[in-house]
């Protein structure tokens, strides 16, 4: 078993903790929050005896192996490095951190220790994605990426109150591209590596984070087409054009359809069985670098995690999205 503590105890949380339920390897000992009357709710809510309200106190004890960081993101690397200096295996949400100088800290820190860092993003790891990487070959000569990731969001409306919510806040290193962007980002990397090219243009909202966005990164003989967007919907799916077919993907973070139409109009279904939560693959993955005595995931691999933070560090340069911490 690896005994995980919980950093943040928000509906992410809830939704991992419901998700690796059926991951035998794991198991919940610890649950960390600000306040104690916080932390103790969340414990209670999953049969947790030891709570804590102070980071460095979780990252010395005896009671974890590993932690999954769940914080805002401007938190992430600060927390991450902390834990990975008190030899604890690191499961961090995705972005890994709010700018590359973060996450090459972050991996100094691991490599140091010895121990595993990956970003938790999911997508990478889900069988539908697989089946998608499987079958590249039959698109031919690959000619463009279009990744597609708008959904209004819940706190929007608060903030057109004048109510600025976590989401919103540049302070945190949040906004449309870090929250939604990096979802189309990071498959495209996984799947065609880091671009020659890119081009970024954004909606920035009065709070100091962009709305929306989107990017062209061009690659050698491809482009990439990406647009997210937190204050708007969009129910187009993503798309992988090659000369002879192309491979539509209806959510480009969770998939739930995918398939592949020919030039000749023929179809064939992509979807594949998924049967546990998405987060689940993910976390199953960490489990097995860490038994395996690995520190380092082949596919949400350091070298991935830092392709993706340098096209948004990229990509925020463009558009004029400085956070705080880049100027730390």
């Amino acid at each position: 078993m690896v005994r995980f503590g919980v950093v943040g105890t928000n509906w992410i949380t809830d939704r991992f903790l419901d998700h690796v339920k059926v991951v035998e390897e794991f198991t919940l000992t610890a649950v960390f929050s600000r306040t104690a009357e916080k932390a103790r709710a969340f414990a209670d809510k999953y049969g947790v005896e030891t709570i804590f309200t102070d980071l460095e106190e979780m990252a010395k004890s005896d009671v974890i192996d590993a932690v999954y960081i769940a914080t805002p993101n401007a938190l992430h690397a600060e927390q991450s490095i902390l834990f990975l200096n008190h030899g604890k295996h690191v499961l961090c949400e995705k972005p890994l951190a709010s700018n590359t100088r973060e996450v090459d800290a972050m991996f100094q820190a691991a490599r140091k220790n010895g121990v595993v860092l990956m970003e938790a993003m999911k997508t990478t790891f889900l069988p539908r994605f697989q089946a998608i990487q499987q079958n590249l070959d039959k698109l031919g000569t690959i000619r463009r990426y279009f990744g597609s990731y708008c959904q209004y969001s819940s706190r929007y409306d608060k903030y057109k109150e004048g109510i600025v919510l976590n989401a919103f806040k540049p302070e945190l290193s949040n906004g449309a591209l870090m929250d939604l962007g990096i979802y189309c980002i990071y498959p495209l990397v996984v799947l065609f590596g880091e671009p020659k090219r890119i081009q970024a243009s954004a909606v920035m909202l009065e709070s100091g984070v962009d709305g929306e966005g989107s990017l062209i990164l061009e690659y050698d003989g491809m482009q990439a087409n990406i647009q997210f967007s937190k204050i708007s919907d969009s129910f187009i799916p993503s798309e992988i054009q090659g000369e002879s077919g192309s491979i539509i993907i209806d959510h480009i973070s969770d998939p739930s359809a995918v398939s592949l139409r020919y030039r000749n109009g023929e179809t064939e279904d992509l979807t594949v069985d998924q049967p546990i939560g998405s987060m689940a693959y993910e976390t199953m993955e960490f489990i097995n670098l860490i038994k395996s005595g690995k520190t380092e995931s082949e596919v949400n691999s350091y070298k991935n995690s830092r392709i993706t933070a340098s096209i948004m560090e990229e990509a925020r340069r463009q558009i004029g999205l400085v956070f705080p911490a880049d100027k730390k």
